[in-house]
């Protein structure tokens, strides 16, 4: 007991390799990496994916505009799916009074169970053509914490990579040189020659 000091022996032991040495300061360079540069890594690229994301959210804002448009298609044999996480929808044909009078048409995305007759909000890009609506703060969060968790286990598992490929290193190195010792050693134990 009075060898042991918080789990560390104060005398070398003859025992003891310089491989055991690495891997025992590898483990402790992998817990530090695992528990302060992942977490790191993943709010960095978290907070870098929301500044790009509210960007991006921005310009989609300064380019699309919302109208309010007539349904004259039908809906109910167009497949329903979800779209970027709304709920679900279905193309059809819808009409519209442009502010300079001018009528027009265009297949958009509408909620699903929308009928012909019904009123809907369409988003139009500069060009005039239906878009999605721009993302919202909800999408970006889900954007953001989607991003962070991906480069953080990312960032875990190059960690752990590279601690496996150390240990291996190390343990080549280990039974190689159990082998040279055991090959110097061998003939004083068991009376063969080398």
């Amino acid at each position: 007991m009075r060898y042991l000091v918080r789990g560390r022996r104060l005398r070398r032991s003859p025992l003891r390799r310089r491989s055991d040495v690495v891997e025992a300061r590898t483990l402790w360079a992998v817990v530090v990496l695992l528990l302060v540069l992942a977490p790191l890594v993943g709010v960095f690229t978290a907070w870098w994916a929301d500044g790009s994301a509210r960007a991006t959210a921005r310009e989609q804002r300064a380019d699309r505009r919302p109208i309010q448009a007539e349904v004259i298609g039908r809906t109910s044999d167009a497949l329903a799916m979800a779209h970027g996480g709304r709920q679900p929808s279905a193309r059809t044909t819808v009409r519209w009074t442009e502010p300079d009078g001018d009528p027009r048409t265009a297949t958009a995305r509408v909620p699903a169970g929308t009928r012909s007759g019904d009123t809907v909000d369409v988003w139009l890009d500069s060009r005039g053509r239906s878009v999605a609506p721009p993302a919202d703060s909800l999408a970006i969060l889900q954007h953001t914490v989607t991003i962070g968790v991906c480069a953080t286990a990312c960032a875990v598992a190059v960690i752990l990579l590279g601690h496996a490929v150390v240990r291996r290193t190390a343990m080549r190195r280990r039974l190689a040189e159990w082998e040279q010792e055991w090959a110097a050693t061998e003939p004083q134990w068991t009376g063969r020659r080398a």
